[in-house]
């Protein structure tokens, strides 16, 4: 059973920084695309990043540039660092599994997930 896991997320102010991690089990860890999406209250789910089996990444543009997703295979772990954090990067965080290749940041796309964890970022 596919099992995500997130944590990291906190309260920061404006212009620092966090770093998540997903730790996933019950299936094979490098085999597919994973990503990270956001959602703020009262907003859609939007995609964060995401990283493909051969590590090639994809960023939305409102992260590029300050979040950087990366992987550790060996550890089952899914990162997110993120730098020079803005109000507006507050939201409840989710790291998901999609198929075996990425194709953009939609989250419809992915179809495992973790429970969150919170992002705040004041100003």
């Amino acid at each position: 059973q596919v099992h995500l896991v997130e944590s990291g997320g906190g309260s920061v102010q404006a212009g620092g920084s966090l770093r998540l991690s997903c730790a996933a089990s019950g299936y094979s860890y490098s085999g597919y695309c994973m990503g990270w999406f956001r959602q703020a209250p009262g907003k859609e789910r939007e995609g964060v990043a995401t990283i493909d089996t051969n590590g090639i990444t994809a960023y939305a543009d409102s992260v590029k540039g300050r979040f950087t997703i990366s992987k550790d295979n060996a550890e089952s772990t899914l990162y997110l660092q993120m730098n020079s954090l803005k109000p507006e990067d507050t939201a409840m965080y989710y790291c998901a599994r999609g198929a075996r290749y990425c194709i953009d940041l939609r989250p419809w796309r992915f179809n495992y997930w973790g429970q969150g964890t919170q992002v705040t970022v004041s100003s």
